[in-house]
């Protein structure tokens, strides 16, 4: 090296450094009689409380005669000073159980029956012990240096002996307890789905190209409502035949009305997959009238069946709202409840028309909040609340009095003719400025439960806003889609496309493998897509889930108690026992749905 061009004949190796600096301090500590030298006054008041490169004692803190071991700076916090008088700052301990800082964690993972009765010491507590240590608790074990120590000598062995004494004594019980918890299930998610996208590193390849076998076993699975157990652990997922199978089963949903050169949904704002498509029935009124009256039986048809309890759920599509019907038994609901979204001032008014009684949740929701939050107000705001109700019905009184001609005064004056009069058009718009506004925006939704959900059928068949008079997709009536068999429909399966890519993960490139699906993915798809991927994938991978935004707020709680009834009856609508059992809990997604979904050693996490 001395050859080469810049090279420094002063420069040394780090190898020579740290030589130079070990005899130094073997030097000093013959002449002086320790390490005492090194905080002397002769060496300036600066050195003298020189800290190490990692938390311990300080350099002239130590014992005369002994040298202090230095410890290894590239070492974590926790590793470094491992220091029996300095764990006790984190260890817990049985003697004040009884005091009013006793922990109880609580683990899903862990055993729930065991009650821990430790306790932390305070954060000031704590502060003081490491003040303490730090100003001058020397080490148990003295260790002086040797010729053969390393300057960067780690101290791991001693580490995992006190790691392991702590762990097996009995006060450590609350920290063995302590674990992230394990969650086995996701929340329902109501919402309809346009694609999902799986990631993980193992490979998809028993997703592809399935056998004639094995997609006619999946859809004869499907249609009679069956399902194979999958093992927990699966080695070899490309051979696994039940795998496969249910996989096909899982991609295959019902819808009507069918159109093979149309794609039916999504419906609302989707004008431009519609524009330059063969449309016959635009122009032809008789066809028209019969798509209608095919409709309306199918529609009739899957009404039956959700109140027999043979169909779990399904949908209404139209060009300007979603409807959910959902079984009794279903969300934490008693009874058949529907959600449409987004609604109109017109709709609700007609629906008001036909004797349809419904609730607007998230307004109930937002007026309760309301209430609790002024329940610890003083009675004078109490006094000004009442002096705005009473000055609201004075305005509503005073409103009153304008439809009915208030406007005498201004023929008293004499200007009658010089002022023009508010017609009675904008008058009541004027009055109903709120509900005007709540118009397509998630708060509009509404919700029909019991008896007036029959009442909301016979209402979609004779609504004729219900098919659009114009543009792109007039004449065409709204799309059904059910996770069973009705009257009229046709039997349809999501697209599966699986892909392997490198990405680059720092200096080098990682293979991640995906599975795209694509289609209309109702609620029960999705968890049994997550059902079968979560032993396939060996317990980890990750989704992304993209949501047809109208249809978010079909998340919103609408429960009538806490918990629902268990409906035993609806293990003949077709579903998977756990299935049903997911869809069953209350909705606590509120007005967002499922962005993204983990699996991670069997545990899920999410995020809304």
């Amino acid at each position: 090296m001395s050859q080469q061009a810049g090279y420094s004949p002063s420069f040394k190796r780090p190898a020579e450094i740290l030589r130079m600096r070990r005899k130094r301090a073997r030097s000093e500590g013959v002449s002086s009689g320790g390490r005492d030298s090194i905080s002397s006054p002769s060496e300036g008041a600066s050195i003298s409380a020189v800290r190490p490169f990692s938390p311990g004692p300080l350099f002239g803190q130590g014992r005369s005669g002994q040298g202090v071991k230095r410890r290894n700076p590239f070492a974590s916090i926790e590793n470094t000073f491992s220091s029996p008088a300095k764990k006790k700052v984190f260890i817990y301990t049985d003697d004040d159980a009884n005091s009013s800082d006793s922990v109880k964690p609580d683990c899903s993972a862990g055993a729930e029956g065991e009650k821990s009765t430790t306790r932390t010491l305070p954060f000031s507590e704590r502060l003081l012990q490491a003040e303490e240590l730090s100003k001058g608790v020397p080490s148990k074990k003295p260790t002086s240096l040797s010729e053969d120590d390393s300057l960067f000598e780690e101290d791991e062995d001693l580490f995992q002996e006190e790691r392991t004494s702590i762990l097996k004594s009995p006060q450590a019980g609350a920290v063995t307890s302590i674990a992230p918890p394990v969650c086995l299930e996701y929340p329902a998610d109501w919402s309809l789905k346009t694609r999902l996208l799986f990631t993980s590193p193992l490979p998809f390849s028993w997703a592809e190209q399935p056998r004639a076998t094995e997609e006619a076993q999946g859809l004869t699975q499907h249609c009679r409502g069956q399902y194979t157990t999958i093992p927990q652990s699966i080695q070899d997922p490309r051979s696994s035949a039940e795998l496969r199978c249910g996989f096909q089963q899982c991609l295959q949903f019902w819808q009507h009305p069918s159109l093979s050169w149309l794609s039916l949904f999504p419906r609302i704002g989707a004008e431009r997959s519609f524009t330059g498509k063969n449309v016959p029935w635009a122009q032809d009124m008789a066809l028209q009238q019969s798509l209608m009256s095919e409709w309306s039986l199918s529609l009739s048809s899957l009404y039956s069946l959700l109140k027999a309890r043979l169909c779990s759920y399904f949908y209404v599509c139209s060009y300007q709202f979603t409807a959910l019907f959902r079984a009794s038994g279903l969300a934490g609901n008693s009874s058949i409840t529907a959600l449409l979204t987004p609604t109109t001032r017109g709709l609700r008014e007609a629906m008001k028309a036909d004797g349809i009684e419904f609730t607007l949740p998230l307004l109930e929701e937002k007026r309760k909040s309301k209430e609790q939050g002024s329940t610890g107000h003083s009675q004078e705001t109490d006094r000004e609340e009442k002096e705005t109700q009473c000055e609201a019905s004075d305005k509503e009184d005073y409103d009153d009095e304008d439809d009915d001609g208030g406007f005498s005064w201004l023929t008293e004056m004499g200007v009658q003719d010089k002022i023009k009069k508010p017609d009675n058009i904008s008058i009541k718009l004027h009055k109903e400025r709120t509900s005007v506004c709540l118009d397509h925006k998630p708060e509009s939704v509404v919700c029909v439960s019991g008896t007036h959900t029959f009442t909301l059928i016979n209402f979609l068949i004779n609504c004729k806003s219900l098919v659009a008079g114009s543009g792109s997709q007039a004449g065409l009536p709204p799309t059904l889609l059910a996770p069973t068999a009705f009257r009229g429909a046709t039997l349809h399966s999501l697209k599966a496309r699986s892909v392997n890519v490198k990405t680059q993960v720092r200096a080098g490139y990682q293979d991640v493998c995906s599975l795209e699906v694509t289609g209309p993915i109702m609620p029960h798809s999705l968890h049994a897509l997550t059902r079968l991927l979560r032993p396939a994938q060996r317990g980890g991978f990750s989704t992304a889930l993209y949501t047809h935004e109208p249809t978010a707020v079909l998340n919103t709680h609408t429960a009538t108690r806490e918990k629902a009834e268990q409906a035993v009856e609806l293990d003949g609508c077709g579903l998977h026992p756990g299935t049903i059992q997911q869809l069953q809990q209350p909705s606590t997604l509120g007005k967002s749905s499922l962005r993204q979904l983990h699996l991670n050693n069997y545990s899920y996490t999410w995020k809304s």
